[in-house]
């Protein structure tokens, strides 16, 4: 059946890049969805305000996305929008804070740059691309006009919550990612850091975000520009993570002072990075 498949890729990649396959570019756009699990053992917290604040932390989880690529780069940045924060019944302010990431990836040189704010300082993440071992699946579905074929990874993560005694646990959970991509559009790429397959990427699936692809324009009348971003201090991942897993201990320690005060609190959760 794998074989199958590849052969079917083969054949669209031939039709679709003959001629055009040194100078191929295009903008992808993408819409993001976020399932939210949320669970508040607060005595304070009742089952309402808790349908409250989980809705309004899904439509703020709610995002689009630019992918803009050639044969061996790409740009993946957020688009901007106005948003306020969201008031529940109980004064408790929601705030996402997204970030100002920008993803430049190079497939050919096998890395990436990630350029990211946090608490007001900018910093530059320049690592090695995750070399994720794609398994092949005969399945097929379109997304729009395109032609896409089904590709599994499978991996394990491992996550930080709070107890209900204000420390924090480590959890490790298994997860299973599901993207489509399509072979029409020759790149080795897709969003955020999912690249690794014959065919652009055009929808994602880890069992709590979707990525799902809305609009393509390829090659477009005024070419494309990919830069890779140049300001920031510059860090590897695992630095970065280091630095991210000190400031959320930070938080949560602030997060404990504050518990029990009668005042209105605003939840600031970030995404990113």
């Amino acid at each position: 059946m794998k074989t199958i498949i590849k052969l079917i890729i083969v054949a669209l990649s031939l039709v679709v890049s003959k001629g055009n396959a040194q100078d191929f570019q295009g903008v992808a756009t993408y819409k993001s969805h976020r399932k939210v699990d949320l669970k508040m053992d607060d005595e304070n917290t009742n089952a309402e305000m808790q349908k409250q604040i989980q809705e309004q932390l899904r439509k703020q989880f709610q995002q689009e996305y630019t992918l803009t690529f050639n044969k061996n780069e790409s740009i993946y940045k957020r688009n901007e929008k106005l948003e306020t924060p969201s008031l529940v019944n109980s004064g408790i302010q929601i705030k996402i804070s997204q970030g100002s990431d920008v993803m430049y990836k190079n497939v050919k040189e096998n890395r990436y740059t990630n350029k990211t704010e946090i608490y007001g300082k900018l910093f530059l993440i320049k690592d090695t691309l995750t070399n994720r071992k794609w398994e092949l699946v005969n399945d097929t579905k379109n997304i729009g006009d395109y032609t896409c074929f089904k590709a599994v990874f499978k991996d394990s993560y491992t996550t930080k919550t709070l107890t209900n005694e204000g420390e924090t646990k480590e959890v490790t959970k298994d997860r299973t990612t599901t993207v489509w991509y399509t072979p029409q559009i020759p790149v080795n790429n897709g969003p955020d850091d999912f690249y690794g397959l014959p065919g652009l990427i055009l929808e994602v699936n880890d069992g709590d975000l979707t990525l799902v692809c809305t609009k393509i324009v390829i090659n477009p009348k005024t070419p494309v520009k990919i830069e890779e971003p140049t300001k920031g201090k510059e860090v590897t991942q695992a630095k970065f993570d280091e630095i991210m897993d000190k400031k959320s201990k930070e938080m949560m320690e602030q997060f404990r002072s504050r518990r029990g005060s009668d005042d209105g609190e605003r939840v600031i959760i970030r995404v990113g990075g």
